[in-house]
C-alpha cells in the first residue's frame, strides 16, 4: 500500500456533491492499494500512521501524534498512486490490485485505523471524489507499506 498523508487543519470529500467524509485537525490519507498487499500491509500501515508524531507539542516540536492531540482521519482511495510512469507519456496502473480486492483492503484498512482508536470516515471507493485539504504545515509524508512490513 502507498499512502500520501498529509495533516490538515480540516479535510472533506465530497461525491455528487455530498459530503462522505469530514474531519478538523487530523490525517488526509490518500491510499492505493497495490497488487500483493494483505492485511499485515494494513495492519502495519494504520499502526505506523497512528503513532506517527507529526502533531506539535506546546514546544512547538512535532511530538504529538493524531492520537495524541484527539484528531481524525480521512481515507480515500486512489488507485492513481500505483502508477508506473517510466515508460511514455501515458501512466499504466497495473500494478494496482484487481478492484474487489483493492476495496477489500481500503475496508480494512480503515477499520484497522478504528482499532487503534482513531475516528475514520470515507469517500466512496471507486468513485469520482473531490478532496478539499486545509493542509497544515505543510506537512507530507509518502508512506509504503512494504517497508513497514520488511521491518518488523
Amino acid at each position: 500500500m502507498i499512502a500520501v498523508v498529509q495533516r490538515v487543519s480540516s479535510a472533506t470529500v465530497r461525491v455528487d456533491g455530498k459530503i462522505t467524509g469530514e474531519c478538523n485537525k487530523g490525517l488526509m490519507i490518500l491510499l492505493g492499494v497495490e497488487g500483493g498487499d494483505d492485511e499485515k500491509h494494513a495492519d502495519a500501515l494504520a499502526v505506523k500512521l497512528s503513532k506517527l508524531r507529526i502533531f506539535k507539542d506546546e514546544n512547538d516540536k512535532m511530538n504529538l501524534s493524531v492520537l495524541d492531540v484527539g484528531g481524525s482521519a480521512v481515507v480515500v482511495s486512489n488507485f492513481t498512486l500505483n502508477a508506473d510512469y517510466k515508460k511514455g507519456n501515458r501512466p499504466n496502473y497495473l500494478a494496482g490490485a484487481e478492484p474487489a480486492r483493492a476495496n477489500e483492503l481500503y475496508e480494512y484498512f480503515s477499520s484497522a485505523l478504528r482499532l487503534c482508536g482513531l475516528h475514520v470516515e470515507n469517500g466512496i471507493f471507486g468513485a469520482e471524489m473531490e478532496c478539499t485539504i486545509v493542509n497544515d504545515g505543510p506537512v507530507t509524508l509518502v508512506i509504503d507499506s512494504k517497508i513497514l512490513v520488511k521491518q518488523k
